[in-house]
């Protein structure tokens, strides 16, 4: 497997520190208010390279911060008569509900900045004590970029280019610092802002540092893949760099992975123009699988455009894909055998080497007709390039097409009297596909009638001869979005 590190601008063979555990540190949102539709994308791609990453059988200690502590907190908490803690833990619920709605894992760490804060502390006095960070006179410290020779080296920018602190508001004392692009460490305590006691004095830590202290703790060492928005690469991450490795003399992470921008309607999100959407409005109008699988249509690395009709094409899709798998489904269900539901609780195959096992076995089978081994063979090419695309620095928007590839020789060479073994082939091999990326074929929850009893009493009508009847229940149906389609092995029905 091939990853694109930011650090050296190449793709690299992926090999993390120990063979079969990997530590990865996603930047996590600052939770003032709901997530929005740029704060899921790099959620969505890091999930899914997770998710990758255990199906090759790797041990991934998964770690994503929430940002508790910030400007934007204090005055969300100020404007709305609330609490620091009261707007933080709300808006932690809030985004884990609309992950759990996007099928993201539950990390195995979420750690809290404010949780931290003795050990930031800590981290800030050893700079200080090495020479690599001041405290000026109104109480702010500063980590002194001029000693950071490497200073710029992840963003790949001159140091006379850079420009710091895009996150911090300018504060008292900022004529002070030695150097334009120093940055802050240590915030001193404004009034009606809450605060911590330090040897620097009252006041809060700045925002680069929280990570420097949170990463290693909870990923259990150095780490593997630092990852987050390519909005992050300066000077957040930047800054992450430039203290910890002042710090401990050792490089922070081995790779560097990062998203590009989203865009909506071609312009770049923002609320002054309107165009400005959070992840629960978008949630309202399409279900998360089809989000998800719009996300992941584009490499991460490509810039995405966001828009509702984008979203329509991508729902379309989701239904083609969805409506190939329920007819696999009907068919082995009228066979009389049962089919596991494609979802992420019940996952279809654990590993690439069951997987392969399995593929093993289904090649050896002699149960096969010639028709149905030309079709597991062309399907078998379009897994394997679907490996290809993952492996190729996480190229989803390419697997995604094997899918739909795929999807298509199943929707073309189906039919009624085909062996079970090969339905279920089809059926297994799609099911694994969408649950590698995180996407799941859920069951029509908001269809408020019983359908299978409106066919149940079309079926009688016909069989009566009653044919206005039957004609009358497919239309009642049809104003349901229900569309109904006899074939040979019964009555099918698809959601429209």
């Amino acid at each position: 497997m091939q990853i694109y590190n930011t650090m050296t601008k190449k793709k690299e063979i992926f090999e993390p520190h120990e063979k079969n555990k990997v530590r990865i540190y996603v930047c996590g949102p600052t939770v003032y208010d709901y997530i929005h539709i740029g704060n899921a994308r790099p959620m969505i791609v890091f999930d899914t390279f997770r998710r990758y990453l255990e199906f090759l059988s790797y041990e991934v200690i998964y770690v994503s911060n929430f940002t508790d502590i910030d400007d934007k907190i204090i005055k969300k908490a100020n404007d709305s008569n609330m609490t620091t803690k009261e707007i933080t833990e709300k808006y932690i619920r809030e985004c884990k509900t609309d992950m759990e709605n996007l099928n993201i894992e539950e990390a195995t760490y979420n750690p809290l900045a404010t949780e931290e804060v003795d050990s930031m502390i800590e981290f800030i006095s050893n700079l200080i004590s090495k020479g690599y960070a001041y405290k000026v006179e109104d109480g702010t410290v500063y980590f002194d970029t001029s000693k950071s020779v490497e200073y710029g080296k992840l963003s790949h920018k001159n140091i006379d280019e850079l420009k710091s602190g895009y996150r911090e508001i300018k504060i008292t004392g900022e004529d002070n610092k030695k150097n334009r692009n120093d940055f802050v460490l240590w915030k001193p305590m404004k009034e009606g802002e809450p605060y911590y006691d330090s040897p620097f004095g009252k006041g809060r830590p700045g925002w680069h540092t929280e990570c420097c202290v949170m990463a290693p703790k909870y990923c259990g060492g150095v780490l593997d893949v630092h990852a987050g928005g390519e909005d992050l690469i300066f000077p957040h991450h930047e800054n992450e760099i430039a203290q910890f490795e002042a710090l401990f003399e050792k490089p922070y992470s081995k790779y560097w992975m990062h998203n590009a921008f989203l865009n909506i309607n071609n312009e770049k999100m923002s609320k002054s123009l309107g165009n400005f959407f959070i992840v629960r409005d978008v949630l309202n109008k399409f279900d998360g699988n089809v989000l998800r699988l719009f996300m992941l249509s584009t490499h991460y690395r490509t810039k995405l455009n966001f828009s509702f009709e984008l979203m329509e094409s991508a729902k379309s899709a989701y239904e083609r894909i969805k409506n190939c798998v329920n007819n696999i489904k009907f068919l082995i269900l009228n066979s009389g055998n049962s089919v596991v539901p494609i979802n992420l609780k019940e996952k279809i195959f654990y590993n690439k080497d069951e997987f392969n096992e399995y593929l093993n076995d289904i090649k050896l089978c002699d149960d096969f007709n010639e028709n149905e081994k030309e079709v597991i063979n062309k399907v078998i090419e379009h897994i394997e390039k679907y490996f290809k695309s993952l492996d190729d620095d996480l190229n989803t928007a390419d697997a995604i097409s094997e899918i739909y590839e795929v999807v298509r020789i199943a929707n073309q060479n189906l039919k009624d009297n085909d062996e079970l073994i090969y339905m279920l082939f089809l059926y297994d091999i799609i099911g694994m596909m969408l649950t590698i990326l995180g996407i799941e074929i859920v069951e029509d929850r908001d269809i408020d009638i019983d359908v299978e009893k409106y066919i149940e009493e079309r079926n009688e009508a016909k069989k009566n001869k009653d044919y206005k009847k039957a004609d009358e229940i497919r239309d009642f149906l049809l104003t349901k979005g229900i569309e109904l389609e006899d074939t040979r092995q019964g009555v099918k029905w698809r959601k429209i």
